[in-house]
């Protein structure tokens, strides 16, 4: 009886012995597997070319332009503003609406908004009938210089080569100034250098309404970003922007 016991405890012992080898087993082989990573996304490649820049920008009124207001469903209405200098043009019946850098498109939503408390869904057709040519300046060591009609969009480069071209004692690096309001001009300096060699030409800025390209002589080498306005900075920048 006592031999009957012993073996099936030995019996026993072996079979648990054989169950915790298996699971070690699987333990082990399961840590050793390597961890499974997502599939990453397939790639979409657009076969479609970059977009260009809009380099033709609509016409922003300035003072004295003259705009023609109709209205087709009440023609009494129609009335011909003329932009005033601070900017503001006078609406029958409404007031005054501040118009100045507005397109014709954004004055027509403009003209809109102001007449829905008197009309109903107003029908609005607005068209710049008389306008101040927009210009530029170019100035410093170049063959022409003085200011010239902004009609078609023109670059700092394009600039000079109108201005005559740069003189035997000119600098590459020119100054574009741009009048951020009455009291200061912004002032920036790039290198036309490698423009005119047909590189980097993205950065050829573009110029704005009442740019000033001022083309220094060799020996100017520093200049502010920011500057006071005055009287008579085309003809003489240098005590400005030069300091000694």
């Amino acid at each position: 009886m006592c031999s009957q016991r012993a073996s099936l405890r030995i019996a026993f012992s072996i079979g648990l012995t054989a169950t915790i080898i298996a699971l070690c087993g699987r333990i082990t082989a399961q840590s050793h597997q390597p961890p499974q990573t997502p599939a990453a996304p397939a790639q979409t490649v657009s076969s479609a070319p970059p977009s260009l820049q809009e380099r033709h920008p609509r016409y922003q009124v300035m003072p004295s332009d003259v705009l023609s207001v109709s209205f087709p469903l009440s023609p009494e209405l129609n009335f011909t503003p003329t932009v005033q200098p601070d900017g503001f043009i006078t609406i029958p019946n409404v007031g005054s609406k501040y118009v100045q850098g507005e397109t014709v498109a954004e004055i027509t939503e403009t003209l809109k908004g102001a007449y829905a408390g008197i009309l109903h869904n107003p029908i609005i057709s607005v068209d710049l009938t008389n306008f101040q040519v927009p210009e530029f300046t170019v100035n410093g060591q170049v063959g022409k210089p003085g200011q010239y009609p902004l009609r078609t969009p023109t670059t700092v480069s394009e600039a000079i080569a109108v201005g005559g071209g740069f003189l035997p004692s000119a600098k590459y690096q020119v100054f574009l100034f741009h009048r951020v309001n009455s009291d200061w001009v912004s002032v920036k300096k790039f290198s036309t250098k490698d423009i005119l060699h047909g590189k980097h030409l993205n950065e050829d800025v573009l110029l704005q309404p009442g740019d000033m390209v001022f083309v220094p002589a060799i020996f100017i080498a520093r200049f502010r970003e920011y500057i006071p306005y005055a009287a008579g900075i085309g003809l003489n920048p240098s005590p400005l922007l030069f300091p000694q």
